[in-house]
């Protein structure tokens, strides 16, 4: 019989079960610690009783909260969105909660979410990027928060950091466009000013330009925020200038897209008059018309790696101060020879 005062309690299970409280309490904290048929016996009581675990009481009695925080600049890129969701399981699998922030890429909103975070019991914070205030780092450094970046790296932060260096990425990519005849080129980036990703994006291809004699200052830079709607406005905007670029690289699969959807809108034949690039490789870069060429990021490992690093660090403390994940190019067929006019 349960608890007639509310919600089914730890002894409830228990007498449900047949087993004492300490079974159960074990079951649920070290499941392979308890023989087959007890913990199914056990979790069955659990699933029709309902029960839900008492975390808070836990935390109280171990100083633990098994949870770990995730500040995000956004929800809505599915780029991260897939690294976010490996990282999500691999803490599950190892008893870890996720609780996720998004600033909307307002660095004053940071703070704020790391507070709530912090307030709610995180033992660990992921920050993707690594531009941010210098406050933040201080604070979750005076609260003695393991701290790890993730996606970009930079060996000069004051916390360990796990991803891919994009400007190479993005210098690779630049470097062959360049190689096949290139030199009206443009990007479709998102605001540098609040996007470590997008600034090192237009770095790899200033570098690439200089390295082919190229003057990195005729680089065309369109700034929007990323959507296919925004990248199709930008797109627009390019091919009404002189001269029209015959190359046009963008620092993520969705604005790529954009282009792409505007230049057939337009009648601009890809890749024979203008050539499209993206970054990332998202399910999306597969699923245009033409297949699009871009730059592969691993954001599942990424993610993995994330979530490998961020449990030892609270584990057993600090680890090496950066991941470095490789890259890679996918030519598809949105890149040709520019036209001969």
């Amino acid at each position: 019989m349960t608890n007639k005062r509310g919600a089914p309690t730890l002894s409830d299970v228990a007498a449900r079960a047949g087993v004492s409280t300490a079974t159960v309490s074990r079951c649920l904290n070290s499941p392979g610690s308890v023989s087959g048929p007890t913990r199914t016996r056990v979790m069955q009581a659990v699933d029709d009783l309902d029960y839900t675990p008492n975390f808070g009481a836990r935390m109280m009695a171990s100083r633990r909260t098994r949870t770990i925080g995730a500040i995000v600049p956004t929800m809505d890129d599915a780029a991260y969105a897939c690294g976010l969701h490996t990282f999500q399981v691999d803490l599950q699998n190892a008893g870890y909660a996720l609780l996720l922030a998004s600033t909307g890429y307002d660095p004053s909103a940071e703070m704020e979410q790391a507070h709530a975070l912090l307030a709610r019991g995180a033992e660990a914070i992921l920050l993707v990027g690594h531009r941010h205030d210098a406050a933040l780092y201080d604070y979750l450094h005076r609260q003695a928060v393991p701290v790890l970046a993730a996606w970009s790296l930079d060996a000069t932060l004051p916390c360990p950091s796990v991803g891919v260096d994009n400007r190479a990425a993005m210098q690779a990519l630049a470097t062959e466009v360049i190689a096949i005849g290139h030199r009206q080129i443009a990007t479709i980036s998102g605001p540098p000013a609040q996007n470590d990703h997008t600034r090192e994006c237009i770095e790899g291809i200033h570098a690439a330009m200089f390295i082919a004699g190229l003057d990195p200052a005729m680089l065309r830079v369109i700034e929007t925020p990323y959507s296919i709607g925004t990248g199709a406005a930008a797109f627009e905007a390019l091919m009404q200038e002189w001269p029209t670029p015959t190359a046009v690289l963008c620092s993520n699969d969705v604005l790529a897209a954009g282009a792409l959807g505007c230049a057939r809108a337009m009648g601009i034949d890809v890749p024979g008059r203008v050539s499209i690039t993206g970054f990332g490789d998202i399910d999306l870069a597969q699923t245009t018309f033409p297949a699009l060429t871009t730059v592969h990021i691993p954001h599942r490992e990424i993610g993995r790696a994330a979530a490998t690093a961020l449990l030892q660090m609270v584990d057993e403390g600090d680890i090496d101060k950066t991941i470095a994940l490789p890259t890679s190019l996918r030519w598809r067929a949105t890149v040709g020879p520019p036209p001969m006019w």
